[in-house]
């Protein structure tokens, strides 16, 4: 697989593998929850006849702009937004049911790269972090006001960084000092702070990502969404995700498994609907990259796709 589709900087991960699951109706309503830079949703297209309809969402304004620069097509919906709002964002379009959802969770290359975002630890630029960044609060800003506590726990609970405390006095430290204002400037505190790096790892990389995630909301998002979707798909729908670390995948994990059980779901989600009558069955199981794809990217190496579809 070397499709890099509509935008040269910017590869699909598991593009292929994750439009196979999607097994896609051509008159089907679909949504991409992650539009990045419409690899996967201009393949969905591509399988679609005129009475199908594709939505896509993302939180980063620079996505929706890279949309409609370069999708000019009726069956195509892009909306500024997460993905854990893409009900009330279907309602107002009368979508009341939708064949399948695709949940892409990792980033676009663009907003790696761009040091203005503040994502990479490899390029020294503004702490920021948010991925929309029209709202919310900056990292900057949030490491100046939160408690050594509050760090520490975010490093450990987003993170599972093993010096979450060592790396959190050693910030509340220095911002007496001087302000937190730079991705180098958080790198040199983490750097200092480890006593020793893991083989072919960035000491950044743990913290980096529990930055991210609290910040972005990332897995309250994700949480809500697999909650929400389920009793909306028309029978033989399917959810297809794509994470990019164990904190992601156990969430699907664990949500899929509940509904493939059935009966050990709580309750208040099998009484949501018609959702007692419903069953589920997952279609993939821990699917990676092959070694080729991990050559031609090696982002993907720690990518992990799951399916589900709605059998009854």
């Amino acid at each position: 697989m070397n499709d890099k589709n509509t935008n040269s900087a910017h590869y699909s991960v598991l593009l292929n593998e994750s439009i196979e699951l999607l097994n896609i109706k051509p008159d089907g309503v679909y949504i991409d929850g992650t539009f990045g830079r419409g690899g996967h949703s201009a393949h969905i297209l591509n399988k679609l006849s005129d009475k199908g309809k594709l939505f896509a969402f993302d939180k980063d304004k620079d996505a929706i702009t890279y949309a409609n620069e370069h999708i000019k097509d009726t069956r195509f919906t892009i909306i500024h937004d997460s993905f854990k709002n893409l009900l009330a964002h279907l309602k107002n379009y009368n979508i009341n049911k939708i064949d399948g959802l695709l949940l892409d969770l990792g980033m676009s290359s663009p907003q790696i790269e761009t040091k203005q975002r503040g994502f990479s630890f490899m390029h020294d630029g503004i702490l920021d972090m948010r991925m929309d960044t029209t709202s919310g609060v900056m990292l900057s800003e949030w490491i100046t006001n939160a408690s050594e506590s509050d760090i520490s726990n975010i490093l450990w609970q987003y993170g599972e960084e093993k010096f979450h405390k060592k790396i959190a006095h050693a910030i509340i430290t220095k911002r007496l000092i001087k302000p937190i204002m730079t991705t180098f400037d958080l790198v040199k505190i983490i750097e200092d702070s480890v006593p020793y790096k893991e083989k072919n790892k960035h000491v950044a990389t743990r913290s980096f990502q529990a930055f991210r995630i609290f910040i972005n909301h990332e897995l309250r998002d994700l949480e809500s969404v697999l909650l929400d979707i389920p009793d909306y798909l028309t029978t033989y729908g399917r959810v297809v995700v794509i994470s990019f670390h164990s904190l992601e995948d156990r969430i699907v994990k664990q949500h899929f498994n509940q509904l493939a059980k059935g009966t050990t779901l709580p309750k208040w989600v099998l009484l949501k609907g018609d959702a007692a009558h419903t069953s589920y069955k997952i279609i993939a199981k821990k699917i990676k990259a092959t070694n080729k794809e991990i050559q031609q990217n090696i982002r993907s190496r720690s990518a992990i796709l799951r399916a589900i579809e709605k059998v009854n």
